[in-house]
């Protein structure tokens, strides 16, 4: 059984590589990343959150073919964001089942413009981070707008001293069209069909 690189990576608060070299061709090789509070107060700040607890990510690393790898894995954690309304903190458990398979034969896309391909393959490295893919995994599980409960937007107003405030309704592009239809006299609500 391969067992974790004795090596880290200073760019990284959580790294668990395993040499592609050493690998099994032939058993899965099983991982646990359960990183101390520490680590995970490190991937918190990298992440730009208020707090990762209970972070877990186990799964295993199987042989795909003769040199192909697929890390299947399953991540637990809970976050700690500030509510992209209020700034109160907010707390989300994450739980994600989590794929990456590593081809020997990978061609990258080229041109100017390329799609990315849907499933999680790419080339194969000569370590596979087990660390590196949970914050990576946890960075694309975040919510991208948490939200405390009860929270919610206001119409904003804005003006300078003295001046009437300009609501949201007043920046629209539009929005004096359908007033100027008012003063002309037609029905806004009024359809143009037959």
């Amino acid at each position: 059984m391969s067992e974790p690189v004795n090596a880290s990576n200073a760019d990284l608060p959580l790294t668990v590589p395993f040499r592609v070299a050493t690998l099994s061709a032939h058993r899965p090789t099983s991982f646990s990343v359960e990183p101390d509070a520490e680590t995970q107060a490190l991937v918190a700040a990298l992440l730009g959150i208020s707090a990762v607890r209970g972070m877990a990510f186990r799964g295993e690393i199987r042989p795909l073919g003769k040199r192909d790898f697929e890390l299947e894995g399953r991540l637990a954690a809970t976050v700690v964001q500030p509510c992209s309304i209020t700034l109160t903190p907010v707390t989300t458990r994450i739980e994600e089942t989590v794929t990456r398979r590593y081809l020997a034969d990978y061609a990258m896309p080229e041109g100017e413009e390329v799609e990315v391909p849907e499933d999680d393959s790419e080339p194969l490295p000569e370590v596979i981070d087990a660390g590196a893919v949970a914050v990576e995994a946890l960075a694309l599980a975040l919510p991208l707008y948490p939200r405390a409960a009860g929270a919610e937007l206001t119409e904003a107003a804005f003006g300078p001293p003295g001046a009437a405030p300009l609501g949201d309704a007043d920046v629209k592009p539009f929005a004096g069209l359908a007033d100027l239809r008012r003063r002309m006299g037609g029905d806004p609500d009024a359809s143009d069909d037959p």
